[in-house]
């Protein structure tokens, strides 16, 4: 019989994608969602549907009765928040209230991968920029990262629970919003950076991120982290180049800013999104992110534990997005 497998969070960019990946890997998947999800991405007639609430896990319980899933991939979260308490109610209490309801109604899986993110861990080396690994010391500087740090703590109190956990860096491909910017950017000439220290990123292309998720739960031990990034960083004038390049341009003029412009960029948003009451891009929690030098990553665990291998470098990955973003 085939697996049975629940992917909560399906709605977003990345959730329909591994929706995808589950369907091309022959499993009966279920999406579950909100009533007020939308399911742009989640077209596909073989797909099922489960309506959740995450507030409370008596009600939870109740709407899962009757259902089990072997495999659960929890994809749940907000990356950015105009009530930044929303961040832990969202990132660490709708996990919690989800657990509780799976052990309340008897409905524990084989296995479930949490989506957490490497801004769990915080800034890495910024002196001899050594790759960030699973076995440092998290130390989040962002209220996006807490919570995701709070909930994988909440897992790894639970020894008898099957989780396993997925730290991705940065994740780009069609639908991607916030990548989407920085291409058009591009795409206007003006490449605009930030601080005038080296910058070394990393990214994950959203289809290697979807195989890396259903190789951990066919393969990954339990109660293991793993960061998820393809094994190599980034300059930012390497960046540059590979979308210049995709976009067909010769000339993009890079425009670097200060930090401390950047900062206040990010406070002026984040103060006109809250009077707008609307999430915005540039706000405290992306100062951190985009002030961070160093995103530079051992993915050897991955590599070693369940073959992790991305298929998509960044320049193919781009030329891709690109495409997408055209149609």
């Amino acid at each position: 019989m085939k697996k049975k497998v629940l992917i909560v969070g399906a709605g977003g960019f990345i959730g329909g994608f591994i929706a995808d990946e589950s369907l091309r890997r022959g499993y009966e998947t279920w999406c579950g969602v909100r009533e007020s999800t939308s399911r742009r991405y989640l077209t596909d007639p073989a797909l099922n549907f489960v309506t959740l609430d995450y507030e409370s896990p008596e009600k939870l319980a109740e709407q899962m009765t009757g259902h089990h899933w072997d495999y659960i991939v929890y994809n749940l979260g907000a990356t950015k928040c105009v009530n930044f308490l929303d961040f832990n109610r969202i990132n660490y209490v709708y996990l919690r209230n989800f657990v509780e309801a799976l052990t309340d109604a008897g409905i524990t899986p084989e296995k479930m991968v949490y989506m957490s993110s490497l801004s769990a861990l915080g800034p890495g080396d910024e002196k001899d920029y050594t790759p960030m690994s699973g076995d440092m010391i998290p130390r989040p500087n962002t209220r996006y990262g807490l919570s995701k740090i709070k909930a994988e703590t909440f897992l790894q109190g639970l020894p008898d629970f099957p989780w396993i956990i997925l730290r991705p860096t940065g994740v780009y491909g069609p639908h991607e919003q916030d990548y989407l910017m920085m291409i058009k950017s591009i795409d206007a000439h003006f490449d605009f950076g930030v601080g005038f220290r080296r910058q070394m990123l990393t990214f994950i292309y959203v289809e290697d991120l979807a195989r890396a998720i259903f190789d951990a739960l066919e393969k990954a031990p339990l109660h293991h982290k793993y960061i998820i990034s393809e094994p190599r960083a980034y300059t930012q004038k390497e960046f540059r180049d590979i979308v210049a390049r995709a976009l067909g341009h010769r000339l993009v003029i890079p425009i670097r800013l200060p930090l401390w412009a950047l900062s206040v960029a990010c406070r002026i948003s984040e103060k006109w999104g809250a009077a707008k009451m609307q999430a915005t891009t540039l706000n405290s929690d992306k100062y951190q992110i985009m002030a961070q030098r160093n995103w530079n990553c051992d993915v050897t665990p991955a590599i070693r534990d369940f073959g992790f291998a991305p298929k998509v470098d960044l320049k193919e990955g781009i030329r891709l997005t690109v495409e997408a973003y055209r149609r």
